[in-house]
């Protein structure tokens, strides 16, 4: 079946760095759109960054300039290197996976970003 597993959150301090990854199996990795997506609490789920299956990216106007989104197709895996965390980053991250009507989600990960 697929999965997606995310990894790499944590507790950091403001100004601090992390970076998630998420493992994928079950479907034709390189075929796939794959996205990183958070959902704080009380708010609707939101796109941080996305990258196609032919390298493009494209980043929410909160993650331009401090986030990368990355993918290693031969690791059937996803990144997302954030940067210089702000308290307003904390929030559940969770990875997607999109190809035409197939849309493939993750459990999530949380980052929490406070002194």
């Amino acid at each position: 079946q697929v999965q997606l597993v995310e990894s790499g959150g944590g507790l950091v301090q403001p100004g601090g760095s992390l970076r998630l990854s998420c493992a994928v199996s079950g479907i034709t990795f390189s075929l796939y759109h794959m996205g990183w997506y958070r959902q704080a609490p009380g708010k609707q789920r939101e796109l941080v960054a996305g990258v196609t299956s032919g390298g493009n990216r494209n980043y929410a106007e909160s993650a331009k300039g401090r986030f990368t989104i990355s993918r290693d197709n031969a690791k059937n895996t996803v990144y997302l290197q954030m940067n210089s965390l702000k308290p307003e980053d904390t929030a559940v991250y969770y990875c997607k996976a999109s190809r035409y009507s197939n849309n493939y989600w993750g459990q999530g990960t949380q980052v929490t970003v406070s002194s």
